[in-house]
């Protein structure tokens, strides 16, 4: 009951923040299982993965840096970057979580991993996790939803995510943003060209030069799907975004003003498709799992170039009522399933989406509810039950790399702009 009153309260503020008429808050069903904790303390055996002593770990972070040192979130950044570190193979895989269903590579979580270990100084790291995008990538320069740790191939027929493209292109770019000089950005970019040019080829032909939307496809809420979501067309803008930025490393100017054009079309039909109805998981308002989505946090920095307008951050406040959960968590969007569960990656994500746009206490409620929610032994979990107890496999990559990058962009100061 305490949970629920401050997860009511909760939506009353953003409610007032984003102007829109407050709903009831979803209860779970009980035709929902109530899921549970797949993971312990001793995660990294189960996934057969080193232990690391807790010199080794203080060696490592001290050779980078943590986000919130010495503030509130210190603690869990640092839980957070030794998970992602144990979650990193040593040919670049990224599990998603130490459980037998989540320990494969996901394009995007590889993506957010790469960019929180290069944010943070682990820049060997970084590029080690774009190095194994590159080895798995396909030929025509798009990705499976997600591989085997050894890279030898898929789990299963699962269809593959258009999106997966505009993840490792978004992420290339931040890593090599990062670099201390442009010379070394150009060094580290060179092993992976044939990752930039397939992936940058991939978004043009998904979207005929930035002319068209993609195809439907699956997205991050991992299920097949005949409409066409703002899940999949965000990333593609995002990577083609990032692919412009990383043109002139390679001398090439030309093809940076042709990507640059693609992007700027392919950001107007996503507007005049998404925009006149809210900015909503589906363009056509009817679809019955539909309703505002997280991914209108891919149309904030830092996976575009600057602020968006006011219908846009309308949309963003939006989500954030619409798929409260009595825990005080979200679900992934407002016509998920009525189950009671929290979501942590999509909390993560808004907090890193406020944290680089200027909405400082926005990301930090969010992050205060991720710290106060983490295992008995530290690690952010995949879900939050409606009673408040984590759920699912802990830690979760995606979500602790995104919290790495919302406290570093804290500690950036300001609103994210075009690099």
């Amino acid at each position: 009951m305490v949970a629920r009153r401050a997860a009511a309260a909760l939506a009353v503020a953003l409610a007032l923040v984003a102007g829109t008429t407050l709903t009831a808050l979803p209860e779970r069903s009980e035709a929902f299982p109530v899921p549970s904790l797949l993971s312990d303390a001793s995660w990294r055996e189960a996934l057969d993965v080193p232990v690391t002593t807790a010199e080794q770990d203080a060696a490592w972070l001290a050779a980078g840096t943590v986000p919130g040192t010495g503030g509130p979130w210190e603690p869990v950044v640092r839980q957070a970057l030794l998970d992602v570190r144990s979650l990193t193979t040593a040919n670049g895989a990224v599990a998603a979580g130490p459980a037998p269903k989540w320990a494969y590579a996901w394009p995007r979580d590889s993506a957010f991993a790469a960019a929180a270990l290069s944010a943070t100084g682990h820049r060997a790291e970084a590029l080690r996790v774009l190095g194994f995008l590159a080895d798995v990538q396909l030929d025509d320069g798009g990705f499976e939803a997600r591989y085997l740790l050894d890279g030898s191939g898929t789990p299963d027929g699962r269809d593959r995510q258009a999106d997966g493209a505009g993840w490792a292109l978004w992420a290339l770019g931040e890593v090599l943003d990062d670099a201390p000089t442009r010379a070394q950005a150009l060094r580290d970019l060179l092993p992976l060209r044939g990752l930039l040019t397939s992936a940058t080829r991939f978004a043009l032909e998904a979207t005929d030069g930035g002319t068209e939307l993609p195809e439907a496809s699956p997205d991050y809420w991992e299920r097949d799907e005949a409409e066409l979501t703002l899940g999949t067309v965000a990333p593609l803008l995002a990577g083609l975004r990032a692919s412009a930025r990383l043109q002139p490393l390679l001398g090439e100017h030309a093809t940076a003003r042709r990507l640059e054009e693609a992007a700027d079309s392919l950001e107007e039909l996503l507007h005049a498709e998404f925009g006149p109805t809210g900015y909503l998981r589906y363009a056509d308002p009817d679809v019955e799992t539909g309703g505002v989505d997280a991914a209108v946090a891919l149309l904030l920095p830092p996976f575009a170039p600057r602020v968006p307008a006011a219908p846009v951050l309308a949309a963003f406040d939006d989500y954030q009522v619409r798929a409260l959960r009595p825990a005080g968590g979200l679900a992934p969007g407002a016509g998920w399933k009525a189950d009671g569960v929290s979501w942590t990656p999509e909390v993560a994500l808004v907090a890193l989406a406020a944290a680089s746009s200027g909405r400082d206490g926005q990301a930090a409620h969010w992050l205060d509810w991720l710290a106060a929610h983490r295992t008995a032994w530290g690690s952010l979990p995949e879900k939050v039950t409606a009673d408040g107890s984590p759920a699912g496999p802990a830690p979760l990559g995606w979500t602790a790399a995104s919290v790495v990058l919302a406290v570093a962009a804290l500690d950036g100061g300001g609103p994210t702009t075009a690099r």
